[in-house]
């Protein structure tokens, strides 16, 4: 059984919950409060909860990064400064057998997992999911795991908005908003980039910039920011010396680098999965290679300690212009690649959001300082050029170039470098897709035979409620019709069930030419009321019909009775299989219409 029929079972229309959810909707509605205002206070909400899920997993770094170097030091002193090649090691013994026994969606850097239950399993994550996030990935990132904890603030986040939506009984649309309030509220929160945050979930999270989602991913983004800055501090998470606006003729070294950070991001992105079929093909046991992996990422940290963790330290001295040698920097950025390569490769939890960054500062640190000596004059500081090769990698790496600008500015609140950035950005993505068609996050999916295109289209699903796609000219039958009238009714209709609805219009089943087979000649004079199934499954016209699809589906029935939210007694219409297959390619064909005028019009222009 899959997460979401665990979930599913919880949730029956007889269940406590539904009967609360029930009457909190009609307090809603007695209150004139409209669905999306609704919605709106629940991505608030899920902000909130998000602000606090990031602050108490910053403290889970903290708590377990003193754990493993300060008393690891103190119990490991007889092996010298060796003694730090151990600790990546026992990190992944933790990490490896938590991550494989209890939540498997916790291996990696977390986003892909989010996008796979959004494709999948319309928004459904395991609540258990967050608890298992939190703790695989701080043990990881404390022991010297060289991953960042931006991934698993987003998943978790995510895991917090699914398990309201699930709670509450929500349609799978919901669901999904709230899964994109959680994981842009956890990024917001941690970086103190609210702007980046709602566009991080638009952009990779939802795939789209529909203004149902819009408010409440840019409520929880906020929402999750007050709560972070109160923790983190109200200021830009990176400070750069002060510089003048960037001139004209400096532009050609933004080119330059949003090329180079092109190459750096499919470096990244071919690595990480590189390492990761190399480490699967090797005869261990799959919950020992975190900790195979923690050995190598020791002996590289062993001589550079700056790559283990986050490496937010080593990003801090680049942007203050600390005089750092081209050599050191070439060095610290193949031997990050590596690092973070087999951390995530062999199974470790964590994100590739902190090693984008720290790649893109090694290498704008290199282009700035070559940009620099030939035009000492011209170049200021090579710190504005870490900073755009920051936004430019995680641009190639993600294929989201709005998302990596804002968070290029917002990580500095400096407008001055909003030119560059649009530039090495813009660069870097159109380079990365032509040269590798995959993100860093939709190649996960693909190897796993999701293609997120397909994934898109089929979220077409979600855009069409069941009230526009369901019949209304229904024929019903009455409780004492007999089977034997039925019977006939079924060899001239054709139709393979009927609705029973009594006199008052009140819905007490629905009868099936299955259950007429069942009753035999010898109940042909029977009413029909004592064949007909009462235990139905409904839906509401609100809902999309990927839900009643997925709801046709658990019964394997072939139709749905719709009814009013308020009296489930109260027959509005009949869902079956063909009115999902006709509502489905009437969207495709409006959807496939409108990207073909919009490329005319492209093609025009």
């Amino acid at each position: 059984m899959d997460s979401s029929e665990e979930t599913d079972s919880k949730f029956t229309p007889d269940s406590p919950v539904r009967r609360l959810i029930a009457t909190l909707e009609q307090r809603f509605l007695s209150s004139r409060m409209s669905q999306s205002s609704v919605v709106l206070l629940l991505g608030i909400l899920v902000g909130l909860a998000a602000g606090c899920g990031a602050v108490a997993f910053r403290w889970l770094i903290g708590f377990f990064t003193r754990c493993f170097f300060n008393y690891g030091e103190l119990v490991l002193g007889f092996m010298g400064h060796y003694y730090t090649i151990a600790l990546p090691v026992i990190g992944g013994l933790i990490v490896g057998p938590m991550v494989y026994f209890y939540a498997k969606e916790a291996k990696g850097h977390g986003v892909p997992e989010v996008m796979e239950a959004m494709v999948k399993h319309a928004g459904r994550i395991r609540p258990r999911v967050a608890v298992i996030k939190s703790l695989a990935s701080s043990v990881c990132i404390g022991s010297g795991g060289s991953v960042g904890r931006e991934g698993p603030i987003a998943q978790i986040g995510a895991a917090v908005g699914s398990t309201l939506g699930q709670w509450l009984g929500l349609s799978e649309a919901r669901i999904r908003t709230l899964v994109a309030c959680g994981a842009g509220g956890g990024i917001a929160a941690t970086f103190n980039t609210p702007i980046a945050g709602a566009f991080f979930a638009l952009e990779i999270i939802l795939c789209e910039w529909g203004a149902e989602a819009f408010a409440p991913v840019v409520a929880a983004s906020v929402a999750a920011s007050v709560i972070g800055r109160p923790a983190f501090g109200d200021h830009a998470a990176f400070q750069i010396p002060a510089h003048n606006t960037v001139a004209a003729a400096e532009l050609p070294f933004y080119i330059i680098l949003g090329l180079a950070a092109a190459a750096a991001g499919i470096a990244l992105t071919v690595l990480i999965y590189w390492f990761e079929d190399r480490f699967e093909s090797l005869p261990i046991a799959p919950y020992v290679l975190p900790a195979t992996g923690g050995l190598l990422v020791g002996i590289i940290g062993l001589y550079h300690r700056e790559l283990y963790g986050v490496g937010y330290g080593l990003i801090e001295e680049v942007l203050q212009g600390a005089h750092i040698s081209v050599i050191v920097l070439f060095t610290l950025l193949v031997l990050k690649l590596l690092a973070t390569s087999m951390t995530l490769g062999s199974g470790g939890s964590g994100g590739i959001f902190s090693p984008s960054l720290f790649v893109g500062a090694t290498l704008g640190g290199i282009v700035g300082i070559f940009a620099q000596h030939l035009f000492p004059g011209l170049v200021e500081t090579p710190a504005t050029y870490a900073i755009v090769g920051m936004a430019a990698v995680f641009a190639a790496t993600s294929h989201a170039p709005v998302c990596a600008m804002m968070f290029g500015f917002e990580l500095t609140r400096d407008y001055r470098v909003i030119l560059p950035l649009m530039l090495a950005c813009g660069i870097s993505v159109i380079i990365s897709r032509a040269l590798y068609r995959f993100s860093i996050y939709n190649l996960k999916l693909f190897r796993r035979g999701i293609h997120i295109e397909l994934g898109r289209d089929a979220q077409l699903l979600n855009q069409i409620t069941i009230g526009e796609a369901m019949t209304t000219d229904v024929v019903t039958v009455t409780p004492q019709t007999p089977v034997r009238d039925i019977a006939h009714m079924f060899d001239e209709t054709k139709h393979h069930g009927f609705p029973v609805v009594d006199e008052q219009g009140k819905l007490h089943g629905c009868v099936t030419l299955e259950d007429v087979h069942r009753a035999g000649p010898d109940g042909l004079d029977q009413p029909v009321d004592e064949i007909a199934t009462h235990d139905l499954v409904i839906a509401f016209p609100d809902e999309s019909i990927n839900d009643g699809l997925r709801k046709l589906g658990l019964r394997d029935i072939g139709r749905i009775p719709v009814v009013s939210r308020e009296d489930h007694t109260r027959l509005l219409g009949l869902l079956t299989r063909k009115n999902i297959i006709s509502a489905y390619n009437q969207a495709l064909m409006r959807h496939h219409t409108h990207l073909e005028e919009t490329e005319t019009e492209e093609h025009f222009d």
